[in-house]
């Protein structure tokens, strides 16, 4: 996993993740059970998305010399998103797509 060299790259170290699933989400920090219980993990996404996973999501959570971090959650994309699209998608079901032909959509209807 790129995020796993990419830590053990700059600590020297060997580090481990592993696949877990979401359980208590609460100021930005997530409780994850997987081969072992991780509580208060830090949930690390790109500068300007927020997002607060849902109970019972797939995740990952990374562990550093740092501590450890759950760097998103596992998703099944739609079969219509191309490669290089993006999807912005809540639970209850609103979206915006950025298509790769520049078109906008917003729950499936194209905006100008």
């Amino acid at each position: 996993m790129w995020i796993n060299e990419y830590i053990a790259a700059r600590s020297g170290e060997k580090e481990e993740s592993v696949i877990g699933r979401v359980g208590a989400v609460q100021n930005g920090r997530v409780d994850v059970s997987a081969t072992r219980g991780y509580h208060h993990v830090p949930l690390i996404l790109p500068e300007g998305v927020v997002s607060i996973p849902r109970r019972g999501a797939g995740t990952v959570v990374v562990q550093s010399s740092g501590g450890a971090v759950c760097p998103g959650v596992i998703i099944q994309p739609p079969s219509n998103l191309e490669p290089g699209e993006l999807m912005l998608r809540s639970a209850g079901g609103a979206s915006i797509v950025l298509k790769n032909d520049g078109r906008v959509l917003i729950n499936g209807r194209e905006v100008q």
